[in-house]
């Protein structure tokens, strides 16, 4: 896990803030390090583990990464920062287990204007969940289990 220093000052590199950890998120974390003093916007999107999903009630969820999964996390911000004129931009990811209210995934942007940072803050949540080997196993009340995103 490799984390980037939060810089106080703007920088050239947007990308603030990078980690897969298996401890718990914090959205003040990410807030904090793609806060820049000429951001007219900032947008933060918090993935939470709900109590469901496919109509179908969960009892057990966990998160697995490949090896490579910090590297292509970190290409993936980069090419949404290229994309985008943005000022920053951060995103953490949780592996492990984790139950119902926990913060599965925290991403955040900042931007001059709000409409650029609701842009890309889309943008960077998706490559992620598209680009970024990170695999969810969750179990459902009926006994059944499935892998969501794996290849």
């Amino acid at each position: 896990m490799r984390r980037l220093p939060i810089m106080a000052e703007p920088v050239r590199d947007a990308v603030r803030l990078l980690d897969i950890r298996e401890t718990p998120l914090l959205e003040s974390e990410v807030h904090e390090a793609v806060a820049d003093e000429s951001a007219g916007g900032v947008t933060v999107f918090v993935g939470v583990v709900r109590d469901h999903d496919q109509q179908r009630g969960v009892t057990a969820l966990s998160y697995s990464a490949h090896p490579t999964a910090l590297q292509r996390l970190e290409d993936a911000t980069r090419d949404v920062a290229a994309r985008h004129d943005v000022l920053a931009v951060a995103a953490v990811h949780r592996v492990g287990d984790l139950v119902v209210g926990d913060l599965a995934v925290v991403v955040g942007v900042s931007a001059v204007h709000r409409g650029e940072a609701f842009a890309a803050c889309r943008d960077l949540i998706d490559e992620l969940k598209g680009t970024v080997p990170i695999w969810k196993h969750q179990v459902f009340e009926d006994g059944a289990d499935e892998w969501v995103g794996t290849p």
